[in-house]
């Protein structure tokens, strides 16, 4: 079983910036997307961002051109880059890595806090 491992999150300041990382206990050699899901309180969990083997990215429209994802094969590790955060950011953030090939699995991450408030 993968397990994923989050780090990265915490309490910022509206405008502020965060950086998640999240790394994988084992490389995973088949297609695979790798990215970020968060989870507001009262609200269902939603995709933030997630990236493909190759570059392929898709992020959700309330974070495009303020977050950007990013991945290290070798680390097997993703990045989430956050910036300019809002209050509507907050939520508690969750790894996922599932296949996209022939190969189908999905695995999530215990998840990292992240708190906007001033």
């Amino acid at each position: 079983q993968v397990q994923l491992v989050e780090s990265g999150g915490g309490l910022v300041q509206p405008g502020g910036s965060l950086i998640l990382s999240c790394t994988a206990s084992e490389s995973l050699n088949s297609l695979n997307a790798m990215g970020w899901y968060r989870q507001a309180p009262g609200k269902q969990r939603e995709l933030v961002a997630y990236i493909i083997q190759g570059g392929t990215t898709n992020y959700a429209e309330s974070v495009k051109g303020r977050f950007t994802v990013s991945r290290d094969d070798a680390k097997n590790t993703v990045y989430l880059q956050m910036n300019s955060l809002k209050p509507e950011d907050t939520a508690l953030y969750y790894c996922n890595v599932h296949g996209v090939g022939v190969v189908q699995y999905d695995y999530w991450g215990q998840g990292t806090q992240v708190t906007v408030s001033s």
